[in-house]
C-alpha cells in the first residue's frame, strides 16, 4: 500500500470511526425511536418523522448532484454538510432538554425541522462523499476500505452503544436530560469526524457533458441513461424493493415495547446487541467481498431482510431477553449493506458519471421516501403480523430477482 492511499484510508477510517460513535447517540433502531415514543403515542407521526429522515436526501439527490457536477473540487460540499448535520444535532438536544417534559408536542414539531435538516445535510454529504472516496481509492481496493471502516465503526460503535447504556441504565438521568446528553454528544462526535476531511488532497473530477446541461435538461437525461445502462436500471429497481427491510428497522423496538411492556432501561441492551451483530460481521462481510464482489453481499443482505421479520414474530413468544437476538441480526443486516450496496453502485458506474449515477440513485430510490410513513399507517391499521409478512415477501422477491440478474449475467 503507498503513502498516499494508506493516508486516505486513515481519513476514511477516522471519519467512519467517530461518525459511528456519533450515530450511536441517535440508533435509528433504538434510541430514537425510543425518543419519539416517549414524547408521543402515533405510530404515524413516527412513520413520518421516519421518511423525512431517510427519504429527504432521496428527494434532492439529483438537483445536489446537478449542483456539483459544476464543480471540479467538491470536499467543500462534504465539510457544509457534515457541519449542517452537527448543528442539527445540537437543535434537537437543546428543545429536547428544554422543553422534552413541559411541552412534547412543541418538541415533535420542532423535531419535523430538525430531522429535514439533518437529512437534506446528510444526503448533500453523501455525494460528495462518494465522488471522493472513488477518486482517491482504486476500485479494487474499496472493498477492503469499506470492510476496514466498517470494522473501526464497529469498534466505535461499541464504544457509543456502551455509553448509550451507562446514560439510560438506573435512575441516573432521567428524561428528558438521558436523551439531551445523547444528542450532545452526537454534535460533538460530528465536529471531531469533520476534521481529517481537511487534510485530505481531493484530484479533480473527471467532466461530462452533463456539466454544462441545465437542470431541466439534465433530469431530461435520466430515462436516458436508464434505458442505456441496464445494470444500472436493475439495481436501482432491487435497492427499491430491497428497502422494504428499512421499512420495518425503527419498529423493531417499538414492537418489542407493545408485546412486553419494557421500559429505557433496554435501549442499551438492543444497542448493544446490534452493535455485536455488527462487529461480528464484518469479518464475514469482508471475505464475501474479496472473494466475491460487492452484488454477492447486497444478495445476502436481502436474503436476511426476508428472514428477520418472520424470526421478530417468532421471539415475540419469549420475552425481551430473547428477542435480543433480533438486534444482533439487524446489525449484521446494517453491516452488510454499507459494505455492499454503495461499492456495488461505484462497480457499475462509469467515472466521468459517477456523481451522476449518485444522484439518481438516490432520487430513484423513492420508495424510502414513503415506506416508514406506511409501515406506521400498516401497523396501525393491520397490525404487526400482517406488516412483517408483507416485507418478508417483497425482499423475498428482491432476492429472487437478484440471483435471475446474476444467472443471465
Amino acid at each position: 500500500m503507498n503513502k498516499s492511499l494508506k493516508k486516505s484510508y486513515l481519513i476514511f477510517i477516522w471519519h467512519g470511526f467517530f461518525l459511528t460513535l456519533t450515530m450511536s447517540m441517535i440508533d435509528f433502531n433504538t434510541v430514537f425511536p425510543s425518543l419519539v415514543s416517549t414524547l408521543i403515542d402515533s405510530k404515524i407521526i413516527f412513520g413520518l418523522l421516519y421518511s423525512i429522515m431517510l427519504g429527504a436526501p432521496r428527494i434532492f439527490n439529483i438537483i445536489f448532484s446537478h449542483y456539483m457536477n459544476g464543480y471540479d473540487y467538491r470536499k467543500k460540499f462534504l465539510l457544509i454538510g457534515i457541519y449542517l448535520r452537527a448543528f442539527s444535532f445540537l437543535g434537537m438536544a437543546g428543545f429536547t432538554y428544554y422543553f422534552g417534559s413541559s411541552s412534547p408536542d412543541l418538541v415533535i414539531i420542532s423535531f419535523f425541522f430538525w430531522v429535514l435538516v439533518f437529512s437534506i445535510s446528510g444526503g448533500f454529504a453523501s455525494i460528495s462523499y462518494g465522488d471522493i472516496i472513488a477518486k482517491t481509492v482504486a476500485s479494487e481496493e474499496r472493498g477492503k476500505l469499506y470492510a476496514s471502516k466498517q470494522f473501526a465503526a464497529s469498534l466505535a460503535a461499541f464504544m457509543g452503544g456502551m455509553v448509550v447504556q451507562n446514560i439510560f441504565s438506573g435512575d441516573r438521568f432521567g428524561f428528558p436530560l438521558n436523551y439531551s446528553i445523547t444528542l450532545f454528544i452526537g454534535f460533538v462526535g460530528l465536529i471531531i469526524a469533520a476534521l481529517a476531511f481537511w487534510l485530505i488532497k481531493e484530484p479533480p473530477s473527471v467532466s461530462k457533458d452533463e456539466d454544462l446541461l441545465s437542470l431541466k435538461e439534465y433530469i431530461k437525461k435520466v430515462p436516458g441513461i436508464l434505458k442505456k445502462d441496464k445494470n444500472f436500471a436493475s439495481f436501482i429497481i432491487i435497492e427499491n424493493m430491497a428497502s422494504f427491510s428499512l421499512m420495518l428497522l425503527p419498529f423493531y423496538i417499538v414492537y418489542a415495547q407493545d408485546s412486553f411492556g419494557i421500559g429505557s432501561d433496554y435501549i442499551g441492551r438492543y444497542l448493544l446487541f446490534q452493535i455485536a451483530g455488527t462487529i461480528v460481521s464484518n469479518l464475514f462481510w469482508g471475505y464475501i467481498s474479496d472473494k466475491l464482489n460487492s452484488q454477492a453481499v447486497v444478495r445476502i443482505c436481502i436474503l436476511g431482510g426476508a428472514v428477520i421479520p418472520i424470526i421478530a414474530l417468532l421471539l415475540s413468544n419469549f420475552g425481551p431477553e430473547t428477542y435480543s437476538i433480533i438486534f444482533f441480526l439487524i446489525g449484521f443486516l446494517i453491516s452488510g449493506r454499507k459494505v455492499g450496496f454503495e461499492p456495488y453502485l461505484l462497480e457499475i458506474a462509469p467515472d466521468d458519471r459517477r456523481t451522476v449515477y449518485l444522484g439518481i440513485r438516490g432520487t430513484l430510490n423513492f420508495l424510502v421516501v414513503l415506506l416508514p410513513l406506511m409501515g406506521g399507517i400498516f401497523i396501525d391499521l393491520f397490525g404487526y403480523l400482517f406488516t412483517f409478512i408483507l416485507v418478508s415477501a417483497v425482499m423475498s422477491a428482491a432476492y429472487y430477482l437478484l440471483r435471475k440478474e446474476n444467472s443471465a449475467s
